[in-house]
């Protein structure tokens, strides 16, 4: 039986793991050492908690992440529309089908996209759109380590149509996708993916979705009077809380509506709230002028219903107050495209969700949990040093 101990060496290397794709051993060779020396231990608890499969490879290592339901800002940050996914998935078929370090050319893949994409409309590399759209797909490829660039730069494809770049694949080419309990065939819809997953967890669901939700989304809230999930979260919330503060850096809180894991301190590498966004002083802002001076009252389940109008109202009285101290960016923009930028933002975030038939705002308890202010004598022509956040 291993005896090697969860110290702070595994600690951190589960950390990393959540936080990343994946650990390349060329790219990371101290990180995939680490994570090597405490292989057995990381893989027991990942599973045992999580249901999650940590893949050693001798090139890399990765924790297979799959959350209990996808999220808008899980997607690929830099892809904008469905057509780049689409795009995306057509390339991964071309890397997958070439050898390591086999090498082509742009033209190459942009032919082979072009006959697997399976739009109502077929790609026309004339089209400006396309090609960002292209240009988007192979940088993230490239990001991934999925491809090399030898010679050209992909940049000058957007401009040109007829530009070449010389590319080769990497040994992670045919690693990125994930295997599935099933052929891929089988699945008429992302759902019954999704579904599949829990086959072989039935016995301990329910654990492994609530650390699912935790370690993988910034907040569970209670979404219903008998949401069992949160009911799992209340009822063990001490086991849970000793399990994670002994395992990982982060802290469990819960509240009448809202749980949350929070770190004690900033961390290089960590995806945190608040972080040094300019748009994070005006969400900060907006929290608490509407904790402090609004009326609005939370239902049962701490949300808040606004109409667009009233978002736009709020972030009219929030300049107001604080937008002197805000970026040049935000100082001079139109209400409407500062309000667009916080939505953006709390959706990410998941403090605010937009109701599909009303396309009403729905602001989430979690954001009732921020708060930001500057000194008290910046707004009276102070001292104008940084803004504090808490």
């Amino acid at each position: 039986m291993d005896n090697t101990p969860f110290d702070d060496k595994a600690e951190r290397a589960l950390s990393h793991l959540l936080e990343h794709f994946w650990v390349l051993r060329r790219e990371e060779p101290e990180w995939y050492q680490t994570i090597r020396e405490r292989e057995k231990i990381l893989k027991r608890y990942a599973d045992d908690k999580l249901g999650f499969e940590l893949i050693v490879h001798q090139h890399f290592i990765k924790l297979e992440k799959i959350p209990v339901e996808p999220k808008t800002w899980m997607g690929l940050r830099n892809f904008q529309e469905p057509r780049d996914y689409a795009m995306f998935c057509c390339a991964l078929a071309f890397t997958e089908s070439r050898s390591i370090d086999e090498q082509f050319l742009l033209s190459d893949i942009c032919e082979e996209i072009k006959d697997l994409f399976p739009g109502p409309f077929p790609l026309d590399w004339t089209n400006y759109n396309h090609r960002r759209s292209l240009v988007r797909v192979i940088k993230e490829l490239e990001t991934l380590s999925i491809l090399k660039s030898v010679e050209g730069e992909i940049d000058r494809f957007a401009m040109d149509s007829e530009q070449e770049v010389l590319y080769e694949t990497t040994v992670y080419a045919r690693y990125f996708m994930r295997s599935y309990p099933r052929d891929l065939l089988d699945y008429e819809t992302a759902e019954s993916i999704l579904a599949s997953e829990w086959e072989r967890h039935e016995a301990d669901e329910r654990r492994k979705r609530v650390y699912r939700k935790l370690f993988l989304s910034p907040v569970v809230h209670r979404e219903s009077e008998n949401d069992p999930d949160f009911a799992y979260i209340r009822n063990f919330r001490n086991r849970l809380r000793d399990d994670i503060e002994k395992h990982t850096p982060f802290r469990l809180e819960i509240f009448k509506n809202a749980a949350l894991l929070v770190a004690e301190e900033q961390k290089q590498g960590w995806t945190l709230f608040p972080d040094q966004k300019a748009i994070m002083d005006v969400a900060l802002h907006m929290a608490t002028y509407m904790r402090y001076y609004d009326t609005y009252t939370p239902d049962e389940f701490g949300t808040i219903r606004l109409s667009r109008m009233a978002l736009e109202t709020i972030m009219t009285n929030v300049r107001d107050i604080y937008g002197k101290g805000w970026s040049k960016h935000y100082r001079e923009a139109g209400i409407a495209s500062i309000t667009n930028d916080v939505i953006e933002l709390l959706q990410n975030w998941e403090m605010l969700d937009i109701e599909p038939v009303t396309n009403a705002y729905i602001i989430k308890p979690l954001f009732g949990r921020a708060t930001g202010h500057f000194p008290k004598d910046f707004l009276t022509g102070g001292d104008e040093e940084h803004e504090q956040k808490s």
